[in-house]
């Protein structure tokens, strides 16, 4: 069963097919996009084992040369997009040509600035392999890399050609993975779904096992997300949303140096968490709803606290501080995803700097 979402962008329209199986039949799926029987693939080492061989079965007789980066948030810096920039350069990418990231977000993200940035502007695919890219950073045209101001501080928006999410190969991923990508699946219902939300607590502990339900699970968020996009492509407004739990996370992200202690949908887990009890703390949601969040995030097995990060962070005064590294700062007001409710986010720049001290001292 493969479910599509249009994305319904004019000119830079675009379908993302959900279901199983779909790496087999990458061929028939990417050849309307090719111009000559040739794709450029950007990819890791890790996913590259596992995935590569499969895709270039399902690519036929297609041309597939690979470029083959180091895993892990690093790579998606200053040295990373000049080494991929050069060696699509060196294999000699035409502005008709299509990238294919193959990868999780890291990859999304790198390989679409890249083709962002090639020659003006190419197409690109993305064929996402772990659960948070294939519910999040595959759709919608954020690309981009971090620097040592920040994550995604410099990128731009260029929408994929195609994403094709096969939930097939999210059964290679290793159960943390797995538990960190879930943490921008609830996401989606804590923002603007109290339905799905509900969904997710009667079946999210079966999303691992049930390819059926994982696919739905995923077709939902990307429904949620493409029409979020539509609406404001250029997060101008309604998209912010997207970002609940983000302005936490990227704190913490900073903090830990961008490495494995923290996973971005840990990150975002927790930042959930912590914006519902900011809400609550400044009355704008039932009391319930915090502890209503926590629980689902615990039967998850995802972190909730910043006691949950192994190692020292820093304290909360300069946890606020890299807050103001953020995106969503606007003319030096640091904005916060906000909740009325669960699946009733809005966005808003009045917030005590004081209560958010708060929280981020009670969560530590």
């Amino acid at each position: 069963m493969t479910e599509i979402v249009h994305v319904p962008l004019g000119d830079r329209a675009y379908d993302v097919h959900v279901g199983q199986g779909l790496m087999a039949r990458a061929a028939a799926l990417i050849d309307p996009l090719l111009r000559r029987r040739k794709v450029f693939v950007v990819s890791e080492r890790r996913v590259a084992g596992l995935h590569l061989d499969r895709l270039r079965d399902g690519l036929g007789d297609i041309d597939a040369p690979a470029l083959l980066l180091e895993p892990g948030e690093a790579t998606k810096g200053w040295d990373g997009i000049v080494q991929t920039v050069e060696w699509l350069l060196d294999q000699r990418c035409e502005r008709g040509d299509v990238v294919v990231a193959l990868g999780g977000g890291v990859i999304g993200d790198l390989a679409g600035f890249a083709a962002a940035i090639l020659r003006r502007g190419v197409r690109f695919v993305q064929v996402p392999t772990s659960l948070l890219a294939q519910v999040d950073s595959s759709v919608g045209g954020k690309t981009g890399i971090n620097t040592r101001h920040g994550k995604n501080l410099v990128g731009a928006f260029h929408q994929p050609s195609l994403v094709l999410a096969d939930v097939d190969v999210l059964d290679t991923l290793t159960p943390r993975d797995f538990r960190a990508g879930y943490g921008e699946v609830v996401k989606y219902g804590l923002l603007g779904d109290a339905k799905f939300f509900g969904w997710l607590e009667e079946n999210a502990v079966r999303l691992a096992d049930d390819p059926v339900l994982r696919t739905e699970a995923v077709r939902h968020s990307v429904q949620m997300k493409a029409d979020i996009v539509v609406r404001d492509e250029t997060e101008q407004g309604d998209r912010a949303l997207l970002n609940l739990g983000h302005t936490f996370c990227h704190a913490l992200e900073a903090a830990t140096g961008y490495s494995d202690r923290l996973l971005h949908g840990e990150g975002v887990a927790i930042g959930c968490a912590m914006a519902f009890e900011l809400s609550s703390r400044l009355g704008l949601c039932p009391q319930e709803d915090p502890s209503r969040v926590r629980a689902h995030l615990e039967a998850m097995g995802l972190s909730k606290d910043l006691r949950d990060i192994p190692g020292d962070l820093p304290p909360a005064e300069a946890l606020l501080g890299l807050m103001g590294q953020d995106k969503k700062v606007v003319d030096g007001t640091l904005r916060f995803v906000l909740a009325r409710g669960i699946g009733d986010a809005f966005v808003t720049a009045d917030v005590p700097t004081e209560e958010v001290l708060g929280v981020l001292r009670a969560s530590a």
